[in-house]
Order: C-alpha cells, then sequence, then structure tokens
C-alpha cells in the first residue's frame, strides 16, 4: 500500500471535506459536511492556508492544515500546524507522521523557522507521536480572549 501526500486543491474538496468534518466531531464539534467543505474552500481559494492530503492508494486516510504565522523578535515566516487528522482506518499506519514530515518539509522549503501546534494535554497518543517525530513540548503562555463566547 502507497502512501502520497501532496497539497489539496480546490478540486480535492470533496476528499478533504469528509476527513475535515471527521476532525471538527472528533473535537466535540456537529457534524456538518456543507460547513467543512465550504470552510476549506474559503482557505484554499483565498490561499490562507496549505491542506496537505494523505492517500493511500488513491484513497483520501488523511490530512493536515497549516495556517502562516510571522515571528516578529525573529523577523521571520513560521507555520501553525492547526489540524492534523487521519482516518480511523488508517491509524497506526504511518500517515500522521508522513503528514508531519511533509509539513516540516513544507516549512523548510519556505525558508521558515519553526513550524508551532497545539493539543490538549490529554491527546496523549498524539503528543507520543510529536515527540517521537522530533517535536519539543514546550511551556507556554497562551491565553484566549473568546470573542464568540466559545
Amino acid at each position: 500500500m502507497t502512501l502520497a501526500i501532496r497539497r489539496a486543491t480546490s478540486a480535492d474538496l470533496d476528499a478533504v471535506a469528509p476527513l475535515f468534518d471527521a476532525y471538527r466531531r472528533f473535537y466535540g464539534q456537529p457534524g456538518d459536511l456543507p460547513r467543512a467543505r465550504a470552510f476549506l474552500a474559503d482557505r484554499i481559494g483565498a490561499d490562507e492556508s496549505i491542506v496537505l492530503l494523505a492517500e493511500r492508494d488513491g484513497q483520501a486516510v488523511g490530512f493536515t492544515q497549516l495556517y502562516p504565522m510571522f515571528s516578529s523578535v525573529r523577523a521571520a515566516r513560521m507555520w501553525v500546524l492547526n489540524d492534523l487528522y487521519v482516518d480511523a482506518g488508517a491509524r497506526r499506519g504511518g500517515v500522521a507522521r508522513g503528514l508531519l514530515d511533509a509539513a516540516a518539509d513544507l516549512a523548510r522549503d519556505d525558508g521558515a523557522v519553526r513550524i508551532v501546534l497545539e493539543t490538549t494535554v490529554d491527546n496523549t497518543a498524539a503528543r507520543a507521536l510529536y515527540r517521537d517525530a522530533g517535536w519539543q513540548e514546550e511551556p507556554s503562555q497562551w491565553y484566549a480572549l473568546p470573542l464568540d463566547g466559545d
């Protein structure tokens, strides 16, 4: 079984949207495939994010979405790996690691100085994967100002 990872385009929305919808449901949001598709269409169409699509034997099995960010202190580009999801049937098969490695390659090729991500503290499987892939856990001082009541 061959794993291929490539940058998704608008032509891939029907393949990526169900994965994105499943990702949102994983984080407690109600399923809403039209909303998921529209959100991705907006991000890809406006070139506001990069979506990497993982396919195994031509079947979409996972994705990651990255957003650009900049470090004023370092005067350099960074990337936020905001979303990473692998279909349940494809887990433990190297898909997530492949997506992480592809994201790192993309950032390096872009001249970025860092990729950052956030996950819940109880997501032990993801945290183990990130550490295994060379990511470092750092204590941070994140604050959130909810603007939508959430």
